[in-house]
């Protein structure tokens, strides 16, 4: 199911909508508690420092970049959003498909995205050294190539510094737990703040 939400920021009519697209990482697999995840909290850090933007995630357990693509226009027709943060991807590499495909879908939904007004976060993943060094290689480097291509922002690898620590990670050593949101959260906020702030400025 989609962990969807949409709450303004209390401090003024929202400005902007930041949509949130991606898997589990960002539906908040795994957690008791939903307002722990990453995008909540990001939702609290952006009120908290009074930038007037409303958070929409439609993220989905289990998504794959092809679902992502196809349900892709009605998202963003649906939430305008000024800013989108693409996370997807992880669960192509689970299932082994080809990164040229992962590639394409990714370019698909961020021109979409950017053709609509939109500027785009790219959230890279990266995957353990037993898928091999080779498709480890190309997997990586496919959210460079799409960063790259599209003039995007990125952010290096969504779980840097929390995927190699079991005690950051869930039992199923695939999902970050509890304690890792607010450092996924710290990731992306460094990436996105600057846009943020600069979008925020009276013009």
């Amino acid at each position: 199911m989609s962990a969807l939400f949409l709450v303004a920021s209390p401090t003024a009519l929202a400005a902007g909508t930041i949509l949130v697209f991606g898997d589990s990482l960002s539906a908040g697999h795994g957690l008791a508690d939903m307002r722990t995840g990453w995008v909540r909290l990001l939702e609290e850090r952006i009120a908290a420092q009074g930038l007037s933007y409303q958070v929409a995630n439609e993220s989905v357990s289990g998504e794959t970049t092809t679902g992502g693509r196809a349900r892709f226009a009605m998202a963003f027709e649906r939430h305008q959003p000024d800013i989108l943060v693409l996370e997807l991807g992880g669960n192509d590499a689970l299932r082994g498909f080809p990164v040229d495909a992962m590639r394409e879908n990714l370019l698909a939904m961020t021109r979409h995205a950017q053709d609509g007004g939109a500027r785009v976060v790219i959230a890279g993943m990266k995957v353990p050294p037993n898928y091999g060094p080779r498709y480890a290689r190309d997997f990586e480097q496919v959210f460079v190539d799409v960063a790259e291509v599209t003039a995007s922002l990125r952010v290096p690898f969504l779980l840097e510094g929390i995927a190699t620590d079991e005690s950051l990670m869930q039992s199923d050593g695939i999902h970050p737990n509890e304690a890792a949101q607010p450092l996924i959260m710290e990731l992306v906020w460094q990436v996105l703040a600057p846009v943020l702030r600069a979008q925020s400025q009276p013009r």
